[in-house]
């Protein structure tokens, strides 16, 4: 049975310990996938992901011809061990203008950047498309830089579906602007010394760009000539237990023996070496603070510190004035245990608008958020369940984005009636999140999960998202 379209997670009524494992990173097995595809010889993946997203990614790569494997992991049942013959830099496979050879990249942005970069190195024409929301995702500052480094793309409006001519290697240099995405800056990074490119970043904070950061490190570090990579646990999936840690406390905060910072909830493996900016997370302790930025802070890991920040219990009776001014946040009195969260401007361009869809769906829990530029201001609230006056009872729309699916289901850990549309949508990069959820301590939360058009409990076979 598949998971169903529509499912209410039941809030916890006791805190518990768990020991969570979480799989792969999609940033790092993506990227890895490239980098052992340009490789000389044989490159083992261990520990990658297997998810929509790195499926679409080793499909398209297994299109253009190169030896590709996978094996299951023991250790974490959405995890894969993955096996890739590199060719050196040579793309196998080419179609020609008259069909050019087809990449369908899904809701993939990684895929459809990294490989818009990559087939420029292969001898032959390319055509990649994608879902709907792929085609309206930015990609014009990318091809703008490959038409410089001398290819040929071919756009109506500089998105996808485009029509790539791949012409090989070519000396040659360009400019990029990572302002609407740092994936931009990665696609051609990956390619660069294969390709003989030089490439400049520029744009916001563009020698800061975590990202970026993290595709230069892995070029350092991987097996160019072949042998083994070891992929770390994802820290931005991770981050939804640990702040189901949080809600526990907030839920709990009057038993004995359950106090803050405790870590009743763990997750095994948290990546130590500093490739993901979202493995901040745990030692940020968020809502200590008055700002978050998702520019310098934390990355995607901020949708689920908006998600929790009503439920923040510091006292609200007093107003001030913030004491260091912020640069773009108005001097103005608020509450003092609202939270800002501000450099928002990429989430507007991603799975879905994020900005708007999270402040939408808190909103129908009650929960008071304005909107103010590229920046969200969070109060402390009192929650209800979803309420949607168009119907006679509300739920949580996901906009196919598995990241509002996860928020909003640790959401419903303290909330009662989070009920979420479409929750399949978590396969794009944690297809056994709801598993993971349900499954009993120590190896998960012990949550219930039902079927809101039987009301009954679902198995764990059914909350596998596929």
């Amino acid at each position: 049975m598949a998971l169903p379209d529509l499912i209410e997670i039941v809030p916890l009524t006791a805190p518990v310990h768990a020991e969570i494992t979480v799989p792969g990173s999609k940033s790092i097995t993506n990227r890895a996938l490239v980098l052992a595809a340009l490789a000389d010889g044989e490159v083992t993946l261990d520990g990658a992901l297997w998810s929509e997203d790195t499926q679409v990614m080793f499909d398209c790569l297994g299109r253009l011809g190169f030896e590709v494997s996978k094996a299951d992991d023991p250790n974490e049942f959405c995890n894969r061990t993955i096996t890739v013959r590199g060719r050196g830099g040579e793309i196998p496979n080419a179609g020609t203008a008259e069909k050019p050879l087809e990449l369908f990249v899904g809701n993939a942005g990684t895929a459809a950047r990294f490989l818009s970069a990559m087939v420029c190195l292969g001898r032959g024409v390319y055509r990649l498309s994608g879902v709907p929301r792929m085609h309206e995702r930015p990609q014009a500052a990318l091809f703008s830089a490959l038409r410089e480094l001398g290819y040929r793309v071919d756009s109506v409006n500089d998105k996808l579906p485009a029509v790539i001519h791949g012409t090989g290697p070519r000396v040659a240099q360009c400019r990029v602007s990572i302002e609407k995405s740092s994936q931009f800056a990665s696609a051609l990074l990956l390619c660069a010394e294969r390709g003989g490119w030089r490439i400049e970043v520029v744009g916001e904070n563009a020698e800061e760009s975590p990202y970026v950061a993290m595709t230069t490190e892995m070029m350092k570090m991987f097996p160019k000539s072949g042998g083994k990579f070891q992929i770390e646990p994802d820290a931005s999936s991770g981050s939804y237990f640990l702040a189901a840690d949080w809600i526990q406390w907030v839920s709990f905060r009057n038993e004995p023996n359950l106090e803050v910072g405790m870590d009743f909830i763990r997750v095994d493996g948290w990546p130590e070496s500093n490739l993901q900016i979202d493995s901040r997370y745990r030692e940020l302790r968020l809502l200590d603070r008055e700002v978050i930025s998702r520019r310098t802070d934390i990355a995607d890991s901020i949708m689920i510190a908006i998600t929790k920040a009503p439920l923040n219990p510091t006292p609200v009776g007093s107003q001030f004035v913030f004491p260091t001014p912020v640069p773009g946040i108005p001097n103005v009195s608020r509450p003092s245990a609202a939270r800002i969260f501000k450099d928002l401007g990429r989430l507007r361009v991603q799975e879905c608008e994020r900005v708007f869809a999270l402040k939408t769906e808190l909103q129908k829990c009650g929960a008071r958020v304005e909107e103010q530029g590229d920046m969200l201001i969070v109060y402390p609230s009192t929650l209800h369940r979803p309420y949607n006056p168009d119907y006679s009872s509300g739920w949580i729309e996901t906009y196919d984005d598995h990241r509002m699916a996860m928020c909003f289901a640790v959401l419903g850990l303290k909330v009662p009636g989070i009920k979420l549309r479409h929750p399949s949508c978590v396969k794009k990069t944690f297809p056994n999140f709801f598993q993971k959820l349900a499954a009993l301590p120590p190896y998960g939360l012990g949550v219930e999960i039902r079927d809101c058009h039987t009301n009954l409990k679902l198995s764990h076979e059914d909350l596998f998202a596929d």
